[in-house]
């Protein structure tokens, strides 16, 4: 009975699965020095460098606060700085942000390899955009 609570949980299988991937791309960063989520911010602004703290908040799903202490972190590790534009600060990559692209897309082309061999290249990608979707539904409800 109890393992029908767990299988049956949407909040349990999900906090499940957050833990597992996260290990795995932990591995996979671990030779960045970053957290997979410091590259995800990376990657925003690679997209379009100099967007400021709430854009990048709602681009990465972000509470501000959590924002400002990853924007923070990154400025210490010399990979992004600020400027202010009027009453707004923006981010921006520095030359050693940038330098790290290459590096940062293979450590994603090594996790999404590493969980395709796992559960299928399709499957992989069939649920991330379920999974991509219904938090989307859940955010709306």
């Amino acid at each position: 009975m109890l393992n029908k609570y767990f299988t049956d949980c949407l909040y349990f299988t999900a906090n499940r699965l957050a833990r597992v991937i996260t290990r795995m791309a932990e591995e996979e960063f671990s030779r960045t020095g970053l957290s997979p989520a410091y590259a995800f911010l990376l990657m925003a602004l690679y997209e379009r460098d100099g967007m400021n703290q709430k854009e990048l908040g709602e681009a990465l799903h972000l509470m501000p606060s959590t924002v400002t202490r990853f924007v923070e972190k990154l400025e210490s590790k010399r990979l992004v700085a600020t400027r202010q534009d009027g009453r707004m600060s923006r981010v921006y990559l520095t030359d050693k942000g940038r330098a790290m692209k290459g590096q940062i897309e293979e450590c994603w082309s090594s996790l999404h390899d590493r969980y395709a061999k796992a559960l299928g290249r399709e499957e992989g990608d069939r649920l991330t955009r379920r999974l991509y979707e219904a938090s989307a539904e859940l955010e709306r409800a």
